[in-house]
């Protein structure tokens, strides 16, 4: 049993820190949100009543939070992570933030005698409940070592990516491929449709020949085919379109900071920046088929 300290209770980590408790680990809560820490307890966590009384007598911190600056502020303000942890806690952040940003964590971590490692994840928030997650781990080897067997619980894929700041490399060019893919399935679903091929016909065909992916096979966006899809709810989320902007953000500026030509995810953060900006925000991601059938 590990004593761990969970900091961050949202849609993804509430799952998170629930497998953690049922896998018997003694994990204290932590979150702004009574109702999420309530939920957590329920679970089998511990209520903290803040940061420092989390993570004062812990072995690893797991945070899963909004943005870079919240990460920074939790981990290293004032009365934040680094004041109150037992010297050599490993920290595991599970925040999906820019390269840079970690890497500049994992410094300052390293600079107070701390192991932080980044531990973004892929899945989305039936994954993260289902404890099948993908992890992918940057940070040294031996830090990755420690962390994977509490990412283990909460994951069924678990990557070392390498030095500091790769786990966030490998989630954002992923996510990357992901909004491309997604987009450009809607458009091969909705030619076929307006061509007078039926959804699950040119499912079957295609899921089993040269154009099959991912967005296909287990997200389709197109109702009937995958049942677990969010299209058969009314594109409810699963990953929402604000969720796939801000990483296609992300990926836009590692890119520009390097000067990677990245012309079809630029074109993604085009689409998904007008639906946000149209007001769904809050629809799957997979929702572009509705804007392309002429619905939004």
């Amino acid at each position: 049993m590990t004593k761990i300290a969970f900091i961050g209770l949202g849609n993804m980590g509430s799952g998170m820190c629930a497998n953690l408790a049922k896998a018997g680990h003694d994990v204290l809560a932590f979150d702004l949100n009574e109702d999420a820490v309530k939920a957590a307890v329920s679970a089998g966590a511990t209520a903290a009543a803040s940061v420092g009384e989390a993570v004062s007598d812990v072995d690893v911190v797991v945070s899963m939070l909004p943005a870079g600056k919240h990460v920074h502020q939790v981990y290293f303000g004032n009365d934040g992570v680094t004041a109150h942890a037992k010297p050599g806690t490993l920290f595991l952040d599970c925040s999906t933030i820019a390269v840079e940003e970690a890497r500049d964590a994992a410094a300052k971590a390293a600079e107070a005698g701390f192991s932080y490692m980044d531990a973004p994840v892929s899945g989305g928030v039936a994954a993260a409940e289902a404890g099948s997650l993908t992890f992918m781990v940057g940070g040294p080897k031996d830090g990755f070592e420690k962390a994977k067997p509490v990412l283990d619980v909460m994951g069924k894929n678990v990557f070392h990516a390498g030095d500091p700041g790769n786990g966030q490399v490998a989630k954002i060019a992923n996510n990357m491929l992901l909004g491309i893919s997604m987009i450009g399935t809607c458009e091969a679903f909705n030619l076929a449709e307006k061509l007078g091929l039926d959804a699950q016909t040119f499912f079957d065909i295609s899921s089993t020949a040269s154009g099959q992916c991912w967005s296909m096979t287990s997200y389709c966006p197109a109702p009937g085919p995958v049942p677990a899809a969010p299209s058969n709810r009314d594109y409810k989320p699963g990953f929402a379109v604000a969720m796939m902007l801000k990483d296609l953000r992300l990926a836009m500026g590692a890119g520009d900071d390097v000067g990677a030509d990245t012309p079809l995810g630029n074109h993604a953060q085009q689409i998904y920046s007008k639906l946000d900006e149209d007001g769904f925000g809050d629809l799957d991601f997979s929702g572009v088929m509705r804007r392309l059938k002429g619905e939004l």
